[in-house]
């Protein structure tokens, strides 16, 4: 046995049980949001208060966390994962009796409370970005940012969003941000020189970064400023004088190589980033690698985006590297890159770092069958409270599906399933239903669409959602069910309007199937046997 087959194994032998108590805290969170999120179960029981949510949540926790210990100290098992499906299903089994039993009145005091909690968090912002994009002149500057002279004002937050500043409203704004900038923690800066000429436009970012070089941010955001390398330049001596940042946005911001470069170069601490994104760029591979290096020392981060910007293998293995040092990540968007199947392997080795993690957005990264199921392994091992997964347009056929389904089976706090786009057939659909009928209670949209599934497919995925608590919406659209399959998906959901999503794009005579698929779709009592025959299959489990 090699030392990365040790290594791989002795990764996944972590327990899963007991949970965290960030975990923990994060299912009370979920509970909570999904008794306050208008249902078709709250139309017909009613809508429970916050407060009363987040009662109900801490009480249907604790029972479940007592009834999973329980277990676990009379069979514990490797690692813990009976334990995690008793204490998933017994937290959906509670959940659906709070939301059949409704709420109880709100109380009168509680609007109050939250009526005056809302007032104070207003009075801290001051946001120009409402209305139509438009460019602000000097004398309308002067006059909007009134409000920021007034001594003793308690601004901390500044949002000139959606505003386009020339030179004549930069040097108004000047003296203004000079005279408030010590009490600033967030500033959003985004789009905010639009329609400027290349020249006004780095000036005014001059003279904005030097009204602001040494405030003390927590939050920064600077995206839809088509920056380049010399637009993050301009910000320079803004950037080099924060170390305490906690958000940082770059989206759509022309982020290249040599601007990627450029931003690690500047800020000088990344030890406190919770967020960073940096959606729709032109970073590429070499930018990516400068990326990884910020992310490297980002140690507590909890968001990070890096979708749609054009990072291929090398990139990709350098950030899925990266990111291993990340151990407090909830958030992960990788969306819309070319990384290829060793991308999506070296992903899955970074993934056991991940205890915490909620959302993973790895759709349309050309993971292809070996990627996904490396992934899907990985994550089946960690994650146990993951509540998205997007794994669209990946090239995933029946024969990853596998590996998807043991994964997707052992996450029982899934509120959205996207596997769109790919090329799971009928098989594959079927494995994925199985997966998903048992538990899964917080469980509300699925997407399956445009996957050549026939008839045995969509019933069995209809099958699977309708009776869950909350469901939403299931998409299975631009598949190749036949009239008859869709007439018996339409009777399954009869009950539920709009929950099955529309079907124009539907192909009943779809032709990309080979000819055996083909003559069983056309043969009603083979699509059957097909089905049973499917029925039986088990879904793979890495030991």
């Amino acid at each position: 046995m090699d030392s990365a087959t040790q290594t791989l194994q002795h990764r996944i032998s972590v327990k899963l049980w007991p949970p965290g108590q960030s975990t923990r805290l994060m299912l009370v969170e979920r509970m909570t949001k999904n008794f306050i999120t208008p249902s078709f179960i709250s139309r017909k029981y009613g809508l429970l208060s916050k407060e009363e949510a987040e009662e109900d949540a801490k009480k249907i926790e604790e029972v479940a966390f007592a009834a999973a210990n329980q277990h676990y100290e009379k069979q514990p098992d490797g690692d813990g994962s009976s334990a995690v499906q008793i204490y998933a299903k017994e937290s959906s089994r509670l959940m659906l009796e709070v939301l059949k039993r409704g709420p109880r009145i709100q109380e009168d005091e509680e609007v109050a409370a939250t009526a005056d909690k809302g007032a104070a968090t207003l009075a801290n912002v001051f946001d120009i970005s409402g209305g139509r994009r438009a460019f602000i002149s000097g004398e309308e500057a002067e006059e909007v940012l009134k409000p920021l002279k007034v001594p003793g004002n308690l601004y901390t937050r500044i949002c000139f969003s959606n505003r386009s500043f020339g030179l004549e409203a930069a040097h108004v704004t000047e003296p203004i941000l000079l005279y408030i900038k010590d009490q600033l923690t967030e500033v959003d800066l985004s789009d905010f020189v639009a329609g400027r000429s290349e020249s006004e436009a780095l000036e005014v970012m001059n003279i904005f970064s030097s009204a602001l070089e040494g405030c003390n941010l927590r939050y920064l955001n600077l995206s839809n400023n088509a920056l380049g390398e010399k637009g993050v330049r301009a910000f320079g001596k803004l950037l080099k004088t924060q170390n305490n940042l906690e958000e940082l946005y770059l989206i759509n911001d022309g982020i290249s190589e040599e601007a990627a470069r450029a931003v690690c170069e500047l800020i000088p601490s990344t030890k406190k980033l919770k967020v960073l994104h940096f959606h729709n760029n032109m970073t590429g591979d070499e930018g990516a690698v400068a990326i990884a290096e910020m992310v490297k020392c980002s140690t507590v981060l909890e968001d990070f985006r890096c979708s749609s910007t054009r990072v291929g293998l090398e990139g990709g293995v350098a950030l899925a590297e990266a990111l291993g040092s990340c151990n407090h990540l909830r958030k992960l968007d990788l969306r819309d890159n070319m990384f290829g199947v060793e991308a999506g392997i070296a992903l899955s080795r970074s993934l056991f770092a991940f205890a915490d993690l909620t959302e993973a957005y790895l759709s349309y990264l050309n993971l292809e069958d070996e990627g996904a199921e490396a992934l899907a392994n990985a994550l089946k091992e960690c994650a146990p409270s993951l509540e998205v997964l997007d794994m669209a347009g990946n090239d995933i056929t029946a024969k990853g599906a596998s590996s998807l389904a043991a994964c997707i089976a052992a996450k029982q706090f899934l509120t959205k399933l996207n596997l769109s786009e790919n090329e799971l057939k009928d098989e594959g659909a079927i494995l994925i239903a199985k997966a998903i009928e048992g538990g899964h209670g917080q469980l509300n949209e699925v997407d399956l669409s445009i996957n050549a599934i026939r008839r045995a497919g969509a019933r069995l995925l209809a099958q699977a959602v309708v009776d869950k608590p909350g469901f939403k919406s299931l998409n299975i659209n631009g598949n190749y069910i036949s009239d008859e399959g869709i007439d018996e998906v339409k009777d399954i959901f009869k009950g539920l309007p709009n929950v099955l999503e529309n079907l124009d794009e539907n192909d009943p005579d779809g032709e990309d199937l080979d000819e055996d698929a083909k003559e069983e779709d056309e043969d009603t009592d083979n699509e059957d046997e097909l089905e049973s025959k499917l029925k039986g299959l088990e879904i793979k489990h890495e030991e």
